[in-house]
């Protein structure tokens, strides 16, 4: 940045706002950390004068003065992140520019499972690179949710109708994690028998190695056959087939099916969506499940991920599917509605009886997926994969032709040539010319053809192995008649009449029109961090360097992405003050589960094959109870204090009965109640004394980051969520990021993948997901985030984030009672304020408040957790003065139209927030309340001046539960 244009920004950044002065010698405002990094202060919401205002409300003269009140000193880090100083926006493009253009972009033909593909210009536009689409949070609200929702019950109809079976889930995290979600779901289906399960040897070879490492702490053996000859003998509970397989041969699945289901097991079908629509579906063929990845209906390679996996299952097991499920139910008025179906099996409510770790997926991933198939409807989808297999087909013909060994009369789109002794060669040889081609055994080479592929692709693979094109061969279908697909699919309209670009246009702003974003406002969302996701971080995304690129790619092509991993990777340990980080973990709950593998390896290396109890305090996140069941250990819970933080003499005493089995502690801090426990070091203490080890979960991470760092204060190993602290955005459910960090004892037990050594060391527990650096193509943002901040401005971020929440909790303290809070009754990042006196005086739940803040133009906080009856609010350091204040006044209003019903002004049952949301519609029909149309919808100024209006009322969840539809009901149930 040059001098002039500082001196403009400083004029624009102080036009109307003095700079903050201060008496505390350490205290840096907000103009002096950015006038040489601009950044900083576009991602801080509040101004000089505006902190200045806050700290007075608060009664602080100073950022430094708060953190140090609230931040216990045993746990404070004095000394500046090492990281590198601020750069502009324009420094940090332009260095990700040059790490993008050190990654070679060949023509991509390896296959297992990847395939290069076009996303439809209207869908980048409009869905992946729209704050509307990628800033939304996960659809607990379903009211303020239904575009989303809409776009993932199409995902939900496109998997079923595809896969032959009648339900899907909302997507999972990859194909590979995804089939590892079926063995468990079988292995729960199945009663009696042995922890068996078979593979066929043709699937996807990281799905296999995923497999593995889910399967060895469960105690379920894991059998990879050759299942030409049929199954193996002896009880199993389950089998995985790949439909196509991994050498893109294609077979009928039915005779191995009906043998596994005579012999009592489940079989799980691993199967490319784009050849569904010519092959018969596995539903068809008998299979319980199907599972795979949607990637290549619009989804950018992007070095592996992020991808959304799928999973659909016959009838009778949809009450055990993984993750999230929409289903229809109905409003307050008996009109169509959609909403997160069987949320009972929530990790927070089912916790160590959860059936999943999984809490998020890969939501906005599912969105492109989803839409892809919209714009081109099944005509679309059949030319596209008819044009495919074309493409294939010749090419064997061509190899045939020339002498070439197909491995394959049957296959979709990948062709196997045996090539003894030449394998290698001609590999090689293919990269000079620019195209990939996989190796596959020590004689074959894998030949995948995609929607990009060209004639003159083929031609090029033709010359590599030495074969001309010859003219007039006749070139055949190779899916032979009996695996041909008869059956429609797509049929519903919504996959039929989007054509134009206009209509699809239209049909995209619809729904982000019904959905509330962080474009429209805050969304306050406790453990939540909903911060900005600023267009600068994102810009990189989509470019082709770092879009374009195969998981399996060898290693020199991918120089770009490995050092910009590299470099995120140290600085986050930095951060955190570990020695290592993996970016492998593709969510926070596959982190949680990759560090508890970590420690369950470390304990064995040392012969304490017995430690396996972990130990959770009452209040943590849910997923904690189900990843540590799922590392094979024994949950036991400690219970909290009145004041929110561990029961110490509980800890104690858990500790004393579990000594001998003790293997780790997972606990969050700050604290899930919102504060800065003092008790953490001692925690650490007791713990590593009895032999255990400290996991301490990184949701609240953006409490501590430049002021304390957990591999410093005790803790072992962290998960970080990257879509939480470090800028990816939420995308209405994912994706995520949930890197791993460890202390130097731990290292060798962090995750690798069997196709690329780079990824994690040799000792390591195994894949924790499909791509050996999970979801790289967003690891930019974070990368941009860091980059742009810088460590001074990372401090402020956090201090701004801590000086927010107390601001609000000072601000609603008279009229909600904040629960729990720390050294001189201040709170962390977040707070939780009690809503149970005002329930017990009126009769208003926290429902009817959630409700309620949707008229007044908000996404209501987290409610009752980790106290049922609450609201935990966390306004981070992103949102200025005027929106904060926006929020507490309308808390403050709803509190008095509380009063109101306590008082008998307005009944119990018909109240602004009984009723609430209101929508336009009941604007218009007969007004019947005692309360006006204006209260009703107009609550503020600010909900008249920008209204946000609900498409639907109070949603019953308890009717669409026992009337479960998760797939696009048909356009009638709308009339």
């Amino acid at each position: 940045m040059t001098e002039g244009e500082r001196s403009i920004f400083r004029t624009q950044r102080n036009r109307g706002a003095p700079v903050m002065s201060s008496s505390h010698p350490r205290q840096q405002p907000l103009s002096s950390v950015s006038a040489d990094a601009p950044f900083v202060a576009r991602h801080i919401g509040p101004r000089d004068n505006e902190i200045t205002a806050m700290l007075t409300t608060v009664g602080y003269d100073s950022l430094d003065a708060l953190t140090d009140a609230a931040v216990p000193e045993a746990i404070r880090t004095v000394e500046r992140l090492d990281l590198p100083t601020a750069g502009s926006e324009l420094d940090a493009l332009e260095e990700l520019r040059q790490l993008s253009r050190r990654n070679k972009r060949l023509t991509q033909m390896i296959g297992l499972g990847y395939h290069d593909t076009v996303t439809p210009p209207v869908v980048v536009r409009r869905v992946l690179e729209s704050p509307a689409w990628y800033t939304a949070y996960t659809p607990y609200q379903p009211e303020i949710s239904q575009g989303r929702l809409e776009a993932l019950l199409n995902f939900q109809t496109m998997v079923a109708d595809l896969s032959g079976l009648p339900t899907a889930n909302a997507s999972l995290l990859d194909e590979s994690t995804a089939a590892a979600e079926a063995m468990t779901l079988m292995r729960r289906s199945v009663r009696g028998g042995a922890d068996r399960l078979i593979i066929d040897d043709d699937t996807l070879p990281q799905t296999i190695a995923v497999i593995r490492t889910r399967a060895e702490p469960l105690g379920i053996d894991v059998e990879v056959a050759d299942l030409d000859a049929g199954l193996p003998e002896g009880e199993f509970f389950g089998v995985l087939l790949q439909y196509p397989g991994a050498s893109g041969r294609v077979r009928d699945l039915r005779p191995l099916i009906d043998e596994a289901h005579e012999r009592g097991a489940l079989v799980s079908v691993a199967a490319d969506l784009l050849s569904l629509t010519m092959l018969v579906p596995p539903g068809e063929s008998g299979a319980d499940i199907v599972v795979g990845s949607s990637q290549r209906f619009g989804v950018p390679l992007g070095y592996g991920g992020p991808h959304a996996g799928y999973m659909a299952v016959r009838s009778g097991l949809e009450r055990g599917l993984p993750g999230r499920l929409v289903g229809v139910s109905v409003d307050a008025d008996g009109s169509q509605a959609y909403r997160l179906a069987l949320q009972t099996r929530e990790q927070h409510i089912r916790r160590e009886r959860a059936t999943s770790n999984i809490c998020t997926a890969q939501v906005l991933l599912a969105v492109v997926a989803s839409m892809y198939a919209v714009w081109h409807g099944p005509d679309g989808l059949l030319e596209i994969a008819g044009r495919v297999h074309r493409h294939a087909a010749t090419l064997a013909v061509q190899l045939r032709a020339g002498g070439v060994e197909v491995a394959h009369d049957a296959f979709f789109d990948t062709v196997l040539a045996r090539v003894p002794g030449r394998a290698e060669a001609i590999v090689a040889e293919a990269a000079e010319l620019g195209i990939n081609l996989g190796l596959h055994g020590a004689d074959g080479v894998r030949i995948a053809c995609d929607e990009v592929t060209t004639d003159a692709d083929i031609a090029v693979v033709l010359k590599i192995f030495g074969t001309g094109v010859e003219s007039g061969a006749e070139v055949r279908s190779a899916i032979p008649g009996e695996l041909r697909r008869t059956s429609e699919f797509l049929t519903h309209p919504v996959f039929n009449v989007h054509r134009s670009e206009t209509s699809m246009l239209r049909y995209l702003r619809r729904l982000a029109d019904k959905d509330y974003a962080l474009d429209r406002g805050m969304i306050p969302l406790g453990s939540c961090t909903m911060k900005l996701n600023a267009a600068t971080e994102m810009e990189s995304i989509t470019w082709p360097g770092f879009a374009g690129i195969h998981p399996f790619a060898p290693v020199e092509q991918a120089e770009g992405y490995l050092e910009l991993i590299r470099q995120l990777e140290t600085w986050l340990a930095t951060i955190t003050g570990y020695a290592a980080v993996s970016v492998q973990p593709n969510a926070g709950s596959q982190g949680e589960l990759a560090g508890l593998l970590a420690i369950r390896a470390y304990h064995r290396s040392r012969g304490d094959e017995g430690r396996d109890v972990c130990l959770i305090p009452s209040s943590a996140h849910g997923t904690n109870a189900a990843s540590a069941v799922m590392a094979g250990m024994r949950v036991v819970v400690v219970g909290a204090a009145t004041d929110g933080t561990v029961d110490m003499d509980a800890l104690r005493a858990k500790i004393a009965e579990h000594r001998e089995r003790l293997a780790a502690i997972m606990v969050t801090y700050p604290s899930t109640h919102g504060v800065y426990e003092e008790g953490i070091g001692e925690i650490a203490q007791l713990v590593h004394e009895a032999g255990g080890q400290v996991y301490v979960d990184g949701a609240n991470l953006n409490a501590l980051v430049g002021l304390a760092k957990p591999g410093e204060f005790g803790a072992d190993v962290s998960h970080l969520n990257l879509h939480k602290t470090f800028c990816i955005p939420h995308g209405g459910g994912g994706p995520g990021v949930g890197p791993i960090g460890v202390r130097e004892h731990l290292v060798p037990f962090l995750p690798n993948h069997p196709l690329l050594p780079e990824a994690g060391p040799a000792t390591g527990v195994g894949p924790i997901s499909a791509a050996p650096f999970g979801s790289a193509s967003i690891l930019p943002i974070p990368w941009a985030y860091i980059r742009m901040m810088g460590p001074e401005g990372l401090k402020l971020a956090t201090q701004t984030a801590v000086l927010s929440a107390n601001y609000v909790a000072a601000r609603l303290a008279e009229h909600y009672p904040v629960l729990y809070t720390g050294r001189g009754g201040l709170v962390a990042h977040e707070c939780i304020v009690d809503l149970r006196p005002m329930t017990k005086a009126s009769g208003v739940t926290v429902d009817d408040v959630a409700k309620r803040l949707i008229d007044y133009g908000f996404h209501a906080p987290t409610m009752s957790f980790p106290v049922a009856g609450t609201l935990m609010i966390e306004p981070t350091e992103s949102e200025d003065l005027a929106e904060l204040d926006r929020f507490c006044d309308a808390m403050i209003a709803i509190r008095e139209e509380a009063d109101r019903v306590a008082a008998g002004e307005w009944p119990a049952e018909d109240n602004p927030l009984r009723n609430a949301p209101h929508t336009a519609a009941s604007m218009a029909a007969e007004w019947v309340h005692p309360y006006s149309r204006e209260l009703a919808v107009y609550p503020s100024v600010s909900a008249r001046a920008d209204k946000y209006w609900p498409p639907v009322r109070r949603i019953d969840s308890a009717y669409g539960d026992r009337h479960l539809v998760c797939a696009c009901p048909p356009p009638e149930a709308f009339e």
